[in-house]
């Protein structure tokens, strides 16, 4: 804390505070660079893998409406030949 106060003596307080908010700055960034940075890359490739997952389910799911489409339509035909069966 003498330091503190022999430096503001010495140069006045702006320039120590100025000074210090350079020190604040390579700081933050150093520490965006070191471990935001790499948190950001990783969370990318999970948003990716996620995306590729939601594509293929979509997919699956459009598949199994087009099952269910289908034999929906079947029983319906199904239906509709039992009925002209039975009129003949």
């Amino acid at each position: 804390m003498d330091n503190v106060a022999q430096l503001i003596s010495d140069f006045g307080f702006p320039i120590v505070m100025a000074v210090g908010m350079g020190y604040f700055v390579y700081f933050v960034y150093n520490t965006i660079l070191n471990e935001v940075d790499p948190a950001i890359d990783e969370m990318k490739t999970t948003i990716i893998r996620l995306i590729d997952q939601l594509r293929l389910l979509d997919q699956d799911m459009i598949r199994l409406q087009e099952k269910v489409n289908t034999v929906l339509e079947m029983q319906e035909n199904e239906k509709k030949r039992q009925n002209t069966k039975e009129e003949v």
